[in-house]
């Protein structure tokens, strides 16, 4: 075979054998699409887009999806790997760093200040329309040693079954308004409790109160259940997530504590805690442990804890017949 002939029929192999070049700018673009994808997503949840109004119906939900946002980042990376675009597969790395950024510091424990006052025992519980009311919250409350006790979706119902079942000797002192469905909220105490307004009035009527708490000053006492940020009930989480006592730092001690309907990576949340707050779960890196369960499981139930508190214990049970679980959280006062 002469020189000529050869080169001809290396080449024929090469173009037969070789991807065609449409075919790899298509892949190329398909990784590039989907590691922009990804990126936006990022670059939402750190600029706090979900506050944009027109956005926040699509928004808020996918910021409440940012740990699962993390996780699904090993498909951009093994696409942008499978086409071998070295430009995508750098950028899916620089993203993934991103996320990285963002959720896992939640998975570990933090620096906690070294608070001397006493201790000061907080559980927060969503009923599920008050089905999950009965004598197994109250002796969870019991072997917990509670001091306060904050109850979501409580109903009629469920504070009939609650006071059968000896709440009333754990928390003489209470603040409830128990309605059908979930717009009922209470708040159940061991001290004292004097009720104080919250800056405005919300419309799910959170209670707010002062707690004596023997041998510290009295501390400010939030039980939080504010509408679920989709649908009709948009327009009250975010009427009533601004009117939120915020933090008061030299100031009362103030604790929050329910069913936020928001995740960590909600701005409005995030903008809260920033106020003078430490979000207890995150504190002692358990901030990635689902409270809630629809699909899929996201985490909206919190602790808000004045910054000067130590968060020492944070521990989640599970709750028959709810939806969500039981938030338990140990601080000591400063």
């Amino acid at each position: 075979m002469s020189t000529g002939e050869a080169r001809m029929t290396d080449s024929l192999t090469a173009s037969v054998t070789d991807p065609p070049r449409a075919r790899r700018r298509g892949r190329a673009i398909v990784a590039r699409s989907l590691v922009a994808c990804f990126a936006l997503w990022a670059l939402g949840r750190l600029f706090g887009a979900d506050r944009i109004g027109s956005l926040a119906p699509v928004l808020i939900p996918a910021m409440a999806a940012v740990p699962y946002a993390f996780a699904a980042m090993v498909v951009p990376l093994t696409v942008s790997a499978l086409v071998r675009d070295r430009t995508a597969f750098v950028a899916a790395v620089v993203v993934t760093v991103v996320f990285a950024g963002i959720v896992l510091p939640r998975a570990v424990a933090g620096d906690t200040p070294r608070a001397r006052g006493p201790e000061f025992r907080v559980l927060t519980a969503n009923l599920r329309f008050g089905r999950a009311g009965d004598a197994t919250l109250v002796d969870l409350a019991r072997r917990t040693r509670a001091d306060v006790l904050g109850v979501e979706e409580f109903t009629p119902e469920a504070a009939a079954r609650l006071d059968a079942a000896g709440i009333g000797r754990l928390f003489p002192y209470r603040i409830l308004d128990p309605q059908p469905g979930a717009a009922g909220i209470g708040l159940y105490s061991r001290y004292p409790l004097t009720p104080s307004p919250v800056r405005q009035a919300t419309i799910s009527g959170m209670p707010s109160a002062t707690v004596a708490v023997p041998g510290t000053a009295p501390v400010r006492m939030t039980a939080v259940h504010p509408p679920a940020p989709v649908g009709p009930d948009l327009d009250a989480w975010q009427h009533d997530f601004p009117r939120l006592p915020r933090a008061t730092p030299g100031g009362q001690v103030g604790i929050l504590a329910g069913d936020f309907n928001a995740t960590l990576d909600l701005a409005r949340l995030r903008r809260l805690i920033h106020s003078g707050y430490v979000d207890a779960a995150d504190a002692r890196g358990q901030g990635l442990v689902p409270t809630f369960r629809p699909l899929p499981p996201i985490t909206i139930d919190h602790v808000l804890a004045d910054r000067r508190c130590a968060v020492l214990r944070v521990k989640i049970y599970g709750q028959a017949r709810s939806d969500h679980r039981a938030l338990f959280t140990v601080l000591r006062l400063p």
